[in-house]
């Protein structure tokens, strides 16, 4: 005579199937481990590349500042006029690419709350993502559209070829705002707009008046400056603030993934514990029943 104990006819009653999906959901475990493992190697090293890339960013940014803050120093203090009600045209700066959080929202949702309250204003976007956004519900308003510019750190060619072709464009304005991403640190930035202004608003201001320039070409050329140049930054600036979004972003997919890791890794290691456990048991009961 031998008796079972509790546990053990409960091993006896249990079918053979429950054993199977037991082993299955570990298999399931293990595979989702592994992904998981994998998806945090790639955001690691995404994470010091936008490392890498940022750090470049941020030195080609306080370069460009110089020179944007410099043309913004000289609109200030020279106050464009303009007559009547001004024509504004609108321009955003954006990227191409993803993984860097609601960065590339911010400047649309800037640049869509002042279409609505200028929604006669064109506009002209550079960047693929803010270009899908705005044109869900400013199809209307959209001019032309840059992209495959955020590859690297932009230069003052491709701002200037940009300017050019916006200015180039039939559409007159005395104004124009450009809507970007304003770099405030590593882990903040700011969609900011700043002003760019037309060759007669610049003549007619105040404090431009006592230079007299005599030819129309010279004061032509400065406009074109002015306006690359703002161009220039808002690209560096929204470059830089981009690079900084997706390090953060990486980094905290990266943080992400480790916590899964060890959630399934504490799941499997319970789950391969009760199967060890229950071929312990079903050892012991065969050895009592001989």
């Amino acid at each position: 005579m031998f008796t079972i104990t509790k546990a053990a006819r409960q091993v006896l009653c249990t079918p053979i199937l429950e054993q199977s999906r037991n082993m299955a959901t570990l298999r399931e475990i293990q595979l989702r481990l592994k992904s998981v493992s994998n998806i945090s190697k790639i955001t690691k090293s995404m994470k010091m590349i936008a490392s890498t890339k940022m750090t470049k960013a941020q030195r080609a940014m306080n370069n460009a500042r110089i020179y944007g803050q410099s043309s913004q120093a000289f609109i200030k203090h020279a106050e464009p006029k303009t007559e009547g009600e001004a024509s504004t045209i609108v321009v955003t700066v954006s990227g191409d690419r993803g993984l860097c959080g609601g960065i590339h929202s911010s400047v649309s949702k800037a640049s869509k709350r002042y279409l609505a309250e200028n929604p006669e204003a064109p506009i002209y976007i550079l960047g693929d993502k803010a270009k899908i956004q705005i044109s869900r519900s400013n199809r209307q308003n959209l001019r032309l559209s840059f992209n495959q510019i955020g590859k690297a750190v932009p230069t003052y060619a491709e701002a200037s070829a940009i300017a050019d072709k916006i200015l180039s464009d039939d559409v007159k304005f005395d104004k124009i705002e450009i809507i970007y991403n304003k770099f405030l640190s590593v882990i903040a930035y700011e969609a900011t707009r700043i002003q760019s202004y037309s060759v007669d608003a610049i003549k007619a201001s105040a404090g431009f008046s006592a230079f007299e320039l005599e030819e129309d070409e010279v004061l032509q050329n400065f406009q074109e400056f002015l306006f690359s140049n703002a161009v220039y930054w808002t690209l560096v600036e929204g470059y830089a603030a981009e690079m900084a979004a997706k390090r953060t972003s990486m980094e905290n997919a990266t943080k992400n993934a480790g916590d899964m890791i060890q959630k399934l890794t504490l799941s499997y290691n319970r789950g391969r514990q009760a199967v060890i456990t229950n071929e312990l048991i079903d050892i012991i009961v065969g050895a009592s029943a001989l």
